[in-house]
């Protein structure tokens, strides 16, 4: 299993990158960027980039509104190139509220684009032809009567460092999941309970599966939680409250949170809506409170070496590939401790 990890949209980059360096050196596998309505991730990614060496470097996530097709291929194939063949598109459609109240374009159609981005971008990476496309969401070139009808097919100048540049897809929906194990590298799940996953997407994604073409790999599936690797540290479980009550209780509007919507499914209707409740009228600390114990425990890697180990193996059952985890710690050592140690774990499964 891979070890990955967030940096944060919130967070200075030139900091946290030292201290992703650190992680490499300990077993960090990947990193992945978010964006939000923040600094944008791509010059990030860039920057990691240069000062890494081993790990690969994921978009988590670029969305899919806000850049047309042909910039996110063009985006991705100059990412890799940089990294040498480190670099994985993550792609999602975020949500109404970032795509319309932020970047002002409609929010239609996410399953839809989503497909046609990545199809786009396949194309314009194996570089055989001039790019045309034909879809219901997109057309390359700009369809007769719109523009000034100057537009011709071009291929991409360069050619990238991979012609196949592996996609990730963050889905939660039942009909998105199902598309993202028909067509994607990589499947990004959120708050993910490997007890109680498949019960929410274990026949979407089988369902997916049975269409998916024999050509590409098998599904990487990346999930994890909090990680912090020690006797006494149960504790360090509520470091993660501030963060699933943000989301289940914030993102997004109160009729379409689709993290609050998987919690629901989890079983925790009543759980999901007082979040809710509490965090939409500002009592935040409170919010973070209503959050069960019984969620921290089996979304997290915290406790005594034997009993991540154990977890690990539940984890891995419910088919989990790659860790996509937070190291916990009071200190920056801390931290790259938790994160030598998950690797030790790891290594002697």
């Amino acid at each position: 299993m891979k070890i990955c990890t967030t940096a944060s949209y919130s967070q200075d980059y030139v900091g946290q990158t030292e201290q992703l360096v650190e992680m490499e050196k300990a077993g960090l596998d990947e990193v992945w960027v978010g964006e939000a309505y923040s600094f944008d991730a791509v010059s990030a990614m860039g920057y990691l980039a240069a000062k890494t060496e081993r790990v690969t470097i994921a978009s988590g996530i670029l969305n899919i509104y806000s850049r047309t097709p042909a910039l996110i291929a063009m985006t991705a194939a100059g990412l890799d190139s940089l990294s040498k063949g480190r670099f994985m598109l993550g792609l999602g459609a975020s949500g109404p509220q970032v795509v319309e109240g932020f970047h002002a374009v409609p929010y239609d159609a996410p399953m839809t684009r989503l497909r046609e981005v990545v199809e786009i971008c396949r194309e314009v990476w194996k570089r055989e032809a001039p790019l045309t496309y034909a879809g219901k969401k997109y057309t390359v070139p700009l369809a007769e009567g719109k523009g000034t009808g100057l537009g011709k097919p071009l291929k991409l100048i360069n050619h990238p460092y991979r012609e196949s540049i592996p996609v990730a897809l963050a889905t939660l929906r039942e009909k998105s999941v199902e598309m993202t194990a028909e067509i994607a590298e990589a499947w990004l799940p959120l708050f993910y309970m490997p007890e109680r996953a498949d019960k929410v997407w274990g026949d979407a994604l089988r369902r997916g599966l049975a269409k998916r073409d024999p050509a590409l790999p098998p599904l990487e599936v990346y999930a994890g939680g909090s990680v912090a690797v020690g006797v006494g540290l149960e504790s360090y479980r509520d470091m993660a409250r501030p963060g699933v009550a943000l989301y289940v209780g914030g993102m997004g509007a109160r009729e379409t949170n689709f993290y609050n919507e998987i919690f629901r499914k989890y079983g925790y209707e009543d759980e999901a809506r007082t979040i809710q409740d509490l965090y939409l009228s500002g009592r935040k600390s409170e919010a973070e409170a209503a959050i069960p114990d019984s969620y921290l425990e089996a979304s997290s890697l915290v406790g005594p070496e034997n009993y991540v180990k154990d977890r690990l193996q539940v984890w891995k059952e419910a088919g989990v590939t790659s860790l996509k985890v937070s190291f916990l710690g009071t200190t920056q050592a801390e931290r790259v401790k938790n994160c030598d140690s998950l690797k030790n774990i790891i290594e002697k499964m």
